[in-house]
């Protein structure tokens, strides 16, 4: 067989603010891969399948001297993300052609790697890697949102830090993260008022059951909590005025969730108008990143989440786009707010 194209998604400029595709990012199918024949070095060939876009990638696309909470993407090199991928050739014990992985999947065709413990590419690190076996009820994808890191951080931040009390409002409550939040919510008990920005989402927030759903974006958020509030618990994955509204009708000891802030994610962060609320109020205010969390609650969430979403119960969707070269274009959507449900993309099929 002749070499195949290798395609890779490639940091090519840091941007000011939206990432432009074709510019920020660039499809570079300059590569080949002999998958026959490559030496793997007693290591593993992956062809990458699924890549989960999420908005936290925004924060990688920066200057490598600006330090965060996870390093910046190389320039000129893969851009890399959760994804899966199924082996086609391997040198390792125990993992055999056929098998799927889990884990951090360089945004390319294929890949390979020295083992399942560890693996690097010019200019990236890239996490452990996982085999990873599909319940026959749902597809890869789900593996990628409500049966992965989306759905473990809903999952893991409200056990950790909820303590439930009446009344939840949870922002971005259409997306993959914050769907899931209210179905926990209301499973617990709570009154749950829920933002998202278009009215589709809006719909899909009250099929969720959410009894309090509005429009950002039409609906003024300080009339909505001054009617449905205060609130217990919130779960902020927007940061900005939210954030500010939220700590405004507050109750004493609410509790608030930090998932994200995508709001100053482009344009950057804005102070609070009034910090001294928290204290005022004595809030407690919990930011947390799911890898502190999840060798705590992963059976719980094996258990609690799992069956629930096998049968049903807990419902999802997906915005699956496919394509390797659609990668900057779904990158610019999630920080837009345009994708509906959890953004995949398939970049081939088994």
């Amino acid at each position: 067989m002749a070499p195949l194209q290798n395609a890779r998604v490639l940091f090519n400029a840091i941007p000011a603010d939206y990432p432009i595709p074709g510019e920020t990012t660039v499809y570079d199918t300059s590569q080949t891969m002999d998958v026959e024949n490559v030496s793997l070095n007693g290591g593993i060939l992956i062809k990458v399948l699924l890549l989960s876009v999420d908005p936290y990638l925004r924060g990688r696309l920066r200057a490598a001297e600006i330090e965060s909470y996870m390093p910046a993407f190389t320039l000129g090199q893969p851009l890399h993300s959760h994804g899966i991928g199924v082996v086609l050739r391997s040198e390792f014990p125990g993992v055999e052609a056929g098998t799927h992985v889990f884990g951090i999947l360089l945004h390319q065709e294929y890949m390979i790697v020295a083992s399942l413990e560890s693996a690097s590419a010019p200019g990236v690190a890239i996490a452990n890697l996982e085999v990873i076996e599909r319940n026959p009820r749902l597809d890869w994808s789900v593996y990628l949102g409500a049966a992965g890191m989306p759905g473990q951080t809903a999952f893991m931040g409200w056990w950790e830090y909820s303590e439930a009390k009446k009344v939840a409002f949870i922002s971005t409550g259409a997306g993959s993260v914050g769907a899931l939040v209210i179905q926990i919510a209301k499973q617990d008990g709570l009154k749950v008022i829920a933002s998202a920005g278009t009215e589709e989402k809006v719909k899909f927030m009250k099929e969720l059951g959410a009894d309090v759903a509005f429009n950002y974006k039409s609906t003024d958020v300080r009339t909505v909590l001054a009617k449905e509030g205060p609130i217990d618990i919130f779960w902020d994955n927007v940061g900005g005025d939210t954030l500010d509204a939220a700590m405004e009708f507050a109750n004493n000891h609410a509790r608030f969730i930090e998932c994200g802030q995508i709001s100053g994610y482009n344009h950057g962060f804005q102070p609070m108008k009034n910090p001294g609320l928290i204290f005022g109020k004595c809030l407690h205010i919990h930011g947390f990143l799911l890898g502190y969390l999840r060798h705590k609650h992963l059976t719980a969430f094996s258990t609690e989440v799992m069956p629930k979403l096998i049968s049903g119960e807990l419902k999802y969707r997906e915005d699956i786009t496919r394509g390797l070269d659609k990668v900057g274009d779904v990158i610019l959507a999630v920080q837009k707010g345009e994708n509906t449900g959890k953004a995949i993309v398939r970049v081939a099929d088994e």
